[in-house]
């Protein structure tokens, strides 16, 4: 039995002896942070997410292990920097042939394991082969994409409005999966899921249950119906109001899930936890990370700094928590509530933190997507990328090149643009202060080494796909 005593001050979480409860977790896709009410938005409403926020823990420093969406997932669901077991970069269409390595015990195995009844809605993105499905992770029900994305709802219906040139109909890599079995979905996507987790948590449970709610939402295509898009008919531009109805319609999804679990009478048995997978995408041109720099597929703050809510009504009091944490965490946190003995090297339990233990859950962070590669203390980040042959004045240019047979170089060719950003006085990562402390670059360099020696040297898949941009005067190539 798991037990957590109170302070005085009641800033933690509070004192109970609870057999395991119920654990929900609601996932985004390419959310950004600036674009949630509680860490500061003010253009799109998300009440219900905010009211997760004020009952609860905001984390005010959480990250995810990679600025793409398979690659985090592959660390999330790990527990373990998915460098250390080979899926580092996203497999774009690969993800048909091959899948994050079977061997690792996932979240769900887990649990599973502990005595929960686990189940999965929504994006998996870490493989379609048997081995790699999530009936075969650990997952006792499945429904949901197998790939990175699908189309939310025929373009062509009258109360629908989309950016771009969608198929009406999902083929099979993109199709919606009812375990093992292809299944045919009208509605919008994000309803459906939502419906599918609603109609879990109703079930009778003999067990505590584990509810992964993946969603889609709000990664491309920008799609969204009608009943969303009328809250934002004052936004002109047609896809940043689309956008503003897709978050629209995740904000409403998490007041659904809480609405669920108190009817179900299991809303003060449940930790539910809130989070995206990495940044939103800049290139839809209608997110925000603010105040960070940076988008999804940058290793800047804005790529790779998330948010993240804990809510447990009458077991954890609210509150908004500083130290530096990681996605990563969610393993030894769940497990340390499931009464698991399945430890990870990378992974900390976070609610004794919240209950007022000394220090702070990691003294470094780390991130590689070779070349690339970054680390940060509790103030210090050192970030390091591949200088580019092209200039950005080249940039269609080089969106042409095809990468290697083998891949993106593993090196940096042409060298490494070395930024060292102070994150307590500067977080939106705006002054490189690399050359006013070598000292701190070297310390922070030694320090990435020692994490870095620990890992494959090869993935299971070869980096293929890239980008430009242009930092402080250089231009560089970020690899994904």
């Amino acid at each position: 039995m798991w037990r957590i005593a109170c302070t005085a001050l009641l800033t933690c979480v509070c004192s109970y002896s609870l057999a395991q409860p119920n654990i929900v977790f609601i996932f985004a896709d390419d959310l950004g942070i600036g674009d949630v009410g509680a860490y500061g938005g003010a253009t799109i409403k998300t009440p219900h997410i905010d009211a997760l926020a004020a009952d609860g823990v905001l984390f005010e420093q959480a990250y995810a292990s990679h600025p793409v969406c398979s690659p985090s997932r592959a660390g999330l669901m790990s527990g373990r920097y998915q460098q250390r077991h080979g899926w580092e970069f996203n497999p774009a269409e690969r993800i048909e042939t091959s899948g994050m390595d079977a061997k690792q015990i996932t979240l769900a195995d887990m649990l599973s394991d502990s005595g929960y009844t686990t189940a999965m809605v929504g994006k998996w993105h870490l493989g379609y082969l048997p081995q790699f499905h999530p009936l075969n992770r650990g997952f006792d029900g499945y429904f949901g994409v197998l790939a990175g994305g699908s189309i939310f709802i025929d373009q062509s219906r009258p109360d629908v409005e989309s950016i771009g040139n969608w198929p009406r109909k999902r083929d099979r890599s993109k199709g919606v999966y009812d375990g093992h079995e292809l299944v045919e979905v009208d509605a919008y996507l994000t309803d459906v899921f939502t419906d599918r987790a609603v109609d879990f948590i109703k079930q009778v449970h003999k067990a505590p249950f584990f509810l992964y709610l993946s969603h889609t939402t709000p990664h491309t295509p920008l799609q969204a119906t009608t009943p969303y898009l009328e809250r934002y008919r004052h936004i002109e531009n047609p896809a940043a109001r689309i956008y503003a109805a897709m978050v629209a319609s995740l904000d409403d999804s998490v007041g659904a899930i809480v609405q669920a679990l108190d009817e179900a009478g299991q809303l003060d048995n449940t930790l539910i936890v809130f989070s995206s997978d990495n940044g939103c995408a800049g290139y839809i041109k209608v997110c925000s990370n603010e105040p960070f720099a940076g988008f999804k597929r940058y290793h800047n703050e804005g790529g790779i700094r998330v948010p993240l809510i804990f809510s447990w009504p009458g077991q954890i009091a609210p509150r908004r928590y500083s130290s530096m944490v990681s996605l990563l965490d969610l393993m030894a946190t769940f497990g340390g509530l499931a009464e698991s003995t399945h430890t990870t090297e990378d992974s900390v339990d976070l609610l004794p933190f919240l209950a007022g233990k000394e220090g702070q859950p990691h003294d470094y962070l780390y991130w590689r997507s070779s070349p690339t590669r970054a680390i940060r203390d509790h103030r210090w980040k050192l970030l390091e990328y591949a200088k580019s042959q092209y200039s950005m004045a080249d940039l269609d240019a080089a969106r042409r090149v095809s990468p290697p047979a083998e891949g993106w170089p593993r090196s940096a060719p042409n060298g490494y643009l070395t930024m060292l950003y102070d994150l307590q006085n500067d977080p939106s990562e705006s002054t490189n202060l690399a050359t006013a402390h070598p000292e701190i670059v070297a310390r922070l360099r030694t320090a990435y080494e020692d994490w870095n020696s620990g890992l494959l040297a090869e993935p299971i898949l070869p980096a293929t796909r890239s980008t430009l941009s242009e930092m402080h005067g250089e231009t560089v190539q970020l690899i994904f």
